[in-house]
């Protein structure tokens, strides 16, 4: 049965590819409000925590609750240094448990170079198979591009840019304003 206070995600596509050593996160620009495209660049990946900003998150859903979760996430690192998949099982703890955060409507991926990370409202701390992960409306074109194109001998940022290009093709709460960051271990 579906919850009818999340009734999906319009307005953008956050993609991760890992390969070579390296994670790349890539988010369109594209903020929509129903049919109207209010905003071409938004920016909806970012580098957080300590340690020289340490890990990358991109979001999909409300702004407002995506930052919410995005600086609880970061006094979860504060907290656990170094420990990026404790820090996102104890933030997805407290998202299904506490009775504001429950409500909050976003997704989270999240990496440090290394570990690679969706994280969900409902608890879920997933580690997608395939070294590709995506969220937001335009998510599932994209993931589909990116596994294809990963038996290409292509970069993990080409690999990127070329899946959110087909995406933004496809999707209409997608455009091909890229913010793309890289990171390693």
């Amino acid at each position: 049965m579906a919850d009818d206070r999340f009734p999906g995600w319009h307005g953008t596509t956050i993609l991760a590819v890992r390969r070579g050593g390296k994670v790349v996160v890539a988010g369109d620009g594209q903020v929509s409000l129903g049919q109207t495209v209010i905003k071409g660049t938004a920016r909806k990946v970012r580098r957080i925590g300590a340690e020289g900003r340490a890990v990358v998150a991109g979001f999909a859903g409300s702004t407002a609750d995506a930052f919410t979760l995005l600086e609880r996430l970061e006094k979860k690192l504060d907290a656990a240094p170094g420990q990026l998949m404790r820090a996102c099982v104890e933030m997805a703890k407290d998202w299904r448990t506490d009775k504001y955060l429950r409500n909050l409507e976003a997704m989270l991926i999240v990496t440090d170079g290394t570990d690679l990370y969706v994280i969900t409202g409902a608890g879920d701390v997933l580690e997608p198979e395939h070294d590709v992960a995506a969220i937001g409306s335009g998510g599932n074109f994209a993931l589909a591009a990116a596994r294809g194109l990963m038996e290409s001998d292509l970069s993990a940022e080409e690999v990127a840019r070329k899946a959110m290009a087909i995406a933004a093709d496809i999707c209409v709460y997608t455009n091909g304003n890229l913010t793309v960051e890289t990171i390693s271990k």
